[in-house]
């Protein structure tokens, strides 16, 4: 039997997700003899590949960067998977989006302001949006995995079932925050 080709995503977010997901211990063991895990921040992978089964997305698109990544991901990916607060619904990381001109006094608070500039560096810091997107905003979301962070028991559940070709079922099986 073929393995399920799984990524993970980090956007923009605190990797809270993440940790839940190697929080599973033992159980991930049982994950690695079922997946194949093509694209993750915890694997030394560079480009998203073509025809993942399963991407668990982390965090919020808070930048160009992110969200050129999100529709590459979309495009790639067969079951696109919200992972947490931040990428349900925006969370903390989309506080920013209250500030009338979020991007401009973002980059200038934490750029200019609050930054040692080293002059002779190249800028690499991505353009930041107008304001931070949750996942669904910029494209299709086939489930959901709410929590800041989900249990890894919740993520565990949810794993499975989508392995197992089943819709998950959230209902009574979490609590926001």
């Amino acid at each position: 039997m073929a393995k399920v080709r799984l990524a993970t995503v980090w956007l923009s977010g605190c990797s809270g997700c993440h940790m839940s997901f190697l929080d599973q211990d033992e159980k991930v063991l049982e994950l690695a003899e079922k997946i194949e895990l093509v694209y993750s921040p915890i694997a030394d992978v560079k480009d998203f590949p073509e025809n993942v089964d399963v991407t668990l997305v982390e965090g919020a698109v808070g930048n160009e960067e992110q969200l050129e990544l999100l529709k590459r991901i979309r495009r790639n990916t067969r079951i696109l998977v919200a992972l947490g607060d931040c990428a349900v619904n925006g969370n903390v990381t989309a506080l920013r989006n209250s500030l009338w001109n979020s991007d401009e006094e973002v980059l200038k608070r934490a750029y200019v302001e609050n930054a040692s500039i080293n002059q002779a560096a190249p800028k690499q810091v991505p353009k930041l949006l107008k304001r931070v997107l949750a996942l669904n905003e910029v494209v299709k979301v086939d489930a959901y995995v709410p929590g800041c962070p989900p249990s890894a028991e919740l993520i565990n559940q949810v794993l499975n079932e989508l392995l197992e070709g089943k819709t998950p079922v959230l209902e009574g099986r979490f609590k926001y925050g």
